[in-house]
Protein backbone atom coordinates (compact mmCIF):
# COMPACT_ATOMS: atom_id res chain seq x y z
CA UNK A 1 0.00 0.00 0.00
CA UNK A 2 1.61 3.42 -1.26
CA UNK A 3 2.15 5.63 2.11
CA UNK A 4 -0.16 8.48 2.39
CA UNK A 5 0.94 11.84 1.08
CA UNK A 6 0.07 13.77 4.34
CA UNK A 7 -0.70 11.82 7.73
CA UNK A 8 -3.78 12.08 9.70
CA UNK A 9 -2.66 13.95 12.98
CA UNK A 10 0.25 16.04 10.90
CA UNK A 11 -3.09 17.11 8.80
CA UNK A 12 -5.03 17.70 11.64
CA UNK A 13 -2.00 19.40 14.16
CA UNK A 14 -2.29 21.85 11.33
CA UNK A 15 -5.80 22.96 10.87
CA UNK A 16 -5.27 23.11 14.88
CA UNK A 17 -2.82 25.44 14.79
CA UNK A 18 -4.33 28.19 11.96
CA UNK A 19 -7.22 30.52 13.48
CA UNK A 20 -8.70 33.39 11.47
CA UNK A 21 -5.09 35.73 12.36
CA UNK A 22 -5.96 39.28 14.13
CA UNK A 23 -2.32 40.60 14.05
CA UNK A 24 -0.02 40.10 11.52
CA UNK A 25 3.96 40.57 11.58
CA UNK A 26 4.32 43.24 9.03
CA UNK A 27 8.47 42.34 8.73
CA UNK A 28 7.71 39.18 7.62
CA UNK A 29 7.34 37.71 4.31
CA UNK A 30 6.00 34.56 2.29
CA UNK A 31 9.24 32.91 0.70
CA UNK A 32 8.67 32.73 -2.79
CA UNK A 33 8.94 29.14 -3.45
CA UNK A 34 5.73 28.86 -0.64
CA UNK A 35 3.78 31.98 -2.25
CA UNK A 36 4.18 30.38 -5.53
CA UNK A 37 2.94 26.73 -4.30
CA UNK A 38 -0.38 28.90 -2.94
CA UNK A 39 -1.14 30.52 -5.96
CA UNK A 40 -0.70 26.56 -7.86
CA UNK A 41 -3.00 26.09 -4.91
CA UNK A 42 -5.55 28.75 -5.91
CA UNK A 43 -5.22 27.45 -9.79
CA UNK A 44 -6.26 23.88 -8.31
CA UNK A 45 -9.38 24.92 -6.83
CA UNK A 46 -12.04 22.64 -8.00
CA UNK A 47 -15.32 24.66 -8.94
CA UNK A 48 -18.83 23.81 -10.29
CA UNK A 49 -18.59 22.49 -14.18
CA UNK A 50 -14.93 23.52 -13.94
CA UNK A 51 -15.79 26.85 -15.07
CA UNK A 52 -13.45 28.96 -12.98
CA UNK A 53 -15.91 31.88 -12.08
CA UNK A 54 -13.32 34.12 -10.63
CA UNK A 55 -10.05 36.41 -10.50
CA UNK A 56 -7.86 36.04 -8.11
CA UNK A 57 -6.36 39.68 -7.31
CA UNK A 58 -2.72 39.78 -5.28
CA UNK A 59 -2.83 43.13 -4.12
CA UNK A 60 1.04 44.12 -3.64
CA UNK A 61 0.78 47.74 -3.88
CA UNK A 62 1.71 48.91 -0.35
CA UNK A 63 -0.54 52.13 -1.05
CA UNK A 64 -3.26 50.68 -2.18
CA UNK A 65 -3.53 48.20 0.39
CA UNK A 66 -3.50 51.30 2.80
CA UNK A 67 -6.50 52.53 0.79
CA UNK A 68 -8.45 49.54 1.68
CA UNK A 69 -8.08 49.35 4.57
CA UNK A 70 -10.85 51.82 5.80
CA UNK A 71 -13.17 50.08 4.02
CA UNK A 72 -12.04 47.28 5.74
CA UNK A 73 -13.54 47.90 8.95
CA UNK A 74 -10.31 49.22 9.89
CA UNK A 75 -9.25 46.07 9.90
CA UNK A 76 -5.29 45.98 9.76
CA UNK A 77 -4.50 42.67 8.66
CA UNK A 78 -5.30 43.73 5.36
CA UNK A 79 -2.19 46.09 4.93
CA UNK A 80 0.31 44.56 7.51
CA UNK A 81 -0.10 40.66 5.93
CA UNK A 82 2.72 39.47 3.36
CA UNK A 83 0.23 39.15 0.61
CA UNK A 84 -3.11 40.44 0.28
CA UNK A 85 -6.11 38.18 -1.36
CA UNK A 86 -8.92 39.66 -2.95
CA UNK A 87 -11.31 36.88 -4.61
CA UNK A 88 -13.32 38.25 -7.46
CA UNK A 89 -15.84 36.86 -9.32
CA UNK A 90 -17.36 37.32 -12.98
CA UNK A 91 -20.57 39.17 -12.53
CA UNK A 92 -21.69 38.15 -16.17
CA UNK A 93 -20.76 35.07 -17.39
CA UNK A 94 -21.28 34.92 -21.25
CA UNK A 95 -20.84 32.50 -24.03
CA UNK A 96 -17.36 33.69 -24.72
CA UNK A 97 -16.65 32.23 -20.87
CA UNK A 98 -18.17 28.98 -21.49
CA UNK A 99 -16.78 28.69 -25.40
CA UNK A 100 -12.97 29.69 -23.62
CA UNK A 101 -13.53 26.78 -21.47
CA UNK A 102 -14.56 24.51 -23.76
CA UNK A 103 -11.28 24.95 -26.10
CA UNK A 104 -9.18 25.03 -22.72
CA UNK A 105 -10.68 22.02 -22.29
CA UNK A 106 -9.61 20.58 -26.09
CA UNK A 107 -6.47 21.83 -25.65
CA UNK A 108 -5.11 20.13 -22.36
CA UNK A 109 -7.11 16.84 -22.95
CA UNK A 110 -5.87 16.41 -26.73
CA UNK A 111 -10.13 16.54 -28.05
CA UNK A 112 -11.39 18.67 -30.34
CA UNK A 113 -14.70 21.31 -28.95
CA UNK A 114 -16.59 19.95 -31.28
CA UNK A 115 -16.76 16.22 -29.29
CA UNK A 116 -17.37 17.86 -26.41
CA UNK A 117 -20.28 20.54 -28.35
CA UNK A 118 -22.95 18.29 -25.46
CA UNK A 119 -21.01 19.54 -23.03
CA UNK A 120 -20.84 23.48 -23.92
CA UNK A 121 -24.70 23.32 -24.60
CA UNK A 122 -25.55 21.74 -21.10
CA UNK A 123 -23.63 25.01 -19.55
CA UNK A 124 -25.40 27.20 -21.95
CA UNK A 125 -28.65 25.59 -20.92
CA UNK A 126 -27.99 25.97 -17.41
CA UNK A 127 -26.00 29.06 -16.90
CA UNK A 128 -26.67 31.83 -20.04
CA UNK A 129 -30.55 30.34 -20.64
CA UNK A 130 -31.73 28.56 -17.67
CA UNK A 131 -31.11 30.79 -14.92
CA UNK A 132 -31.38 34.82 -13.88
CA UNK A 133 -28.42 36.61 -13.69
CA UNK A 134 -28.79 37.13 -9.89
CA UNK A 135 -28.39 33.35 -9.31
CA UNK A 136 -25.59 33.23 -11.35
CA UNK A 137 -23.75 36.04 -9.70
CA UNK A 138 -24.84 33.95 -6.04
CA UNK A 139 -23.46 30.89 -7.56
CA UNK A 140 -20.23 32.65 -8.44
CA UNK A 141 -20.27 34.00 -4.86
CA UNK A 142 -20.49 30.60 -3.44
CA UNK A 143 -18.05 29.44 -5.88
CA UNK A 144 -15.38 31.80 -4.58
CA UNK A 145 -15.76 30.82 -0.93
CA UNK A 146 -14.67 26.92 -2.03
CA UNK A 147 -11.18 28.82 -3.20
CA UNK A 148 -10.99 30.72 -0.30
CA UNK A 149 -11.13 27.09 1.76
CA UNK A 150 -8.94 25.74 -0.18
CA UNK A 151 -6.19 28.52 0.01
CA UNK A 152 -6.58 28.69 3.85
CA UNK A 153 -5.77 25.11 4.57
CA UNK A 154 -2.85 25.14 1.40
CA UNK A 155 -1.12 27.91 3.48
CA UNK A 156 -1.83 26.32 7.42
CA UNK A 157 -0.03 22.79 5.62
CA UNK A 158 2.60 25.32 4.94
CA UNK A 159 2.84 27.00 8.13
CA UNK A 160 1.14 30.50 6.45
CA UNK A 161 -1.56 32.22 8.71
CA UNK A 162 -4.47 33.62 6.78
CA UNK A 163 -7.35 35.42 8.33
CA UNK A 164 -10.74 34.75 5.75
CA UNK A 165 -12.37 38.23 5.74
CA UNK A 166 -16.01 39.00 5.03
CA UNK A 167 -15.27 42.70 6.57
CA UNK A 168 -15.40 44.83 3.86
CA UNK A 169 -17.04 46.99 1.73
CA UNK A 170 -17.62 45.14 -1.71
CA UNK A 171 -18.69 48.24 -3.80
CA UNK A 172 -15.29 50.60 -2.62
CA UNK A 173 -13.26 47.66 -3.20
CA UNK A 174 -14.53 47.34 -6.98
CA UNK A 175 -14.30 51.28 -7.05
CA UNK A 176 -10.05 50.99 -5.60
CA UNK A 177 -9.32 48.41 -7.59
CA UNK A 178 -11.36 49.28 -11.09
CA UNK A 179 -13.08 45.90 -11.26
CA UNK A 180 -16.57 47.09 -11.92
CA UNK A 181 -15.09 47.91 -15.40
CA UNK A 182 -13.36 44.90 -15.96
CA UNK A 183 -16.64 42.84 -15.15
CA UNK A 184 -15.73 41.80 -11.30
CA UNK A 185 -17.05 42.70 -8.49
CA UNK A 186 -14.87 41.37 -5.05
CA UNK A 187 -16.77 38.64 -3.04
CA UNK A 188 -14.39 38.07 0.06
CA UNK A 189 -10.71 38.70 0.89
CA UNK A 190 -7.54 36.62 2.71
CA UNK A 191 -4.32 38.57 4.50
CA UNK A 192 -1.75 35.36 4.71
CA UNK A 193 1.42 35.95 6.02
CA UNK A 194 2.96 35.33 9.93
CA UNK A 195 1.27 35.69 13.47
CA UNK A 196 2.57 38.71 15.54
CA UNK A 197 4.34 37.39 18.53
CA UNK A 198 2.25 39.90 20.56
CA UNK A 199 -1.51 38.65 18.97
CA UNK A 200 -3.27 37.59 22.14
CA UNK A 201 -5.35 35.77 19.76
CA UNK A 202 -3.17 32.77 18.64
CA UNK A 203 -3.05 31.18 21.97
CA UNK A 204 -6.56 31.03 22.71
CA UNK A 205 -8.28 27.39 22.44
CA UNK A 206 -10.19 26.86 19.37
CA UNK A 207 -14.06 26.63 19.88
CA UNK A 208 -16.13 24.14 18.02
CA UNK A 209 -18.82 21.94 19.17
CA UNK A 210 -18.47 18.47 19.91
CA UNK A 211 -18.62 16.05 16.56
CA UNK A 212 -21.56 14.28 17.38
CA UNK A 213 -23.29 17.69 17.72
CA UNK A 214 -22.17 18.81 14.30
CA UNK A 215 -22.12 15.20 12.15
CA UNK A 216 -24.80 13.46 11.18
CA UNK A 217 -24.88 9.31 9.61
CA UNK A 218 -27.84 8.81 7.74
Amino acid sequence: MNQKPVQNEILLEQLRWRYATKKFDSTRKIPVADWKTLEDALVLTPSSFGLQPWKFLVITDQETRESLVPFSWGQRQVADCSHFVVFAIKTNLTLADIDDYIHRIAEVRGVTPGSIAGYRQMMVDKIIDGTPQSHVVAWAQRQAYIALGNFMTSAALLGIDTCPMEGFEPAEYDRLLGLTGRGLSAAVACPAGYRAVDDKYASLPKVRFRAEQLIDYI
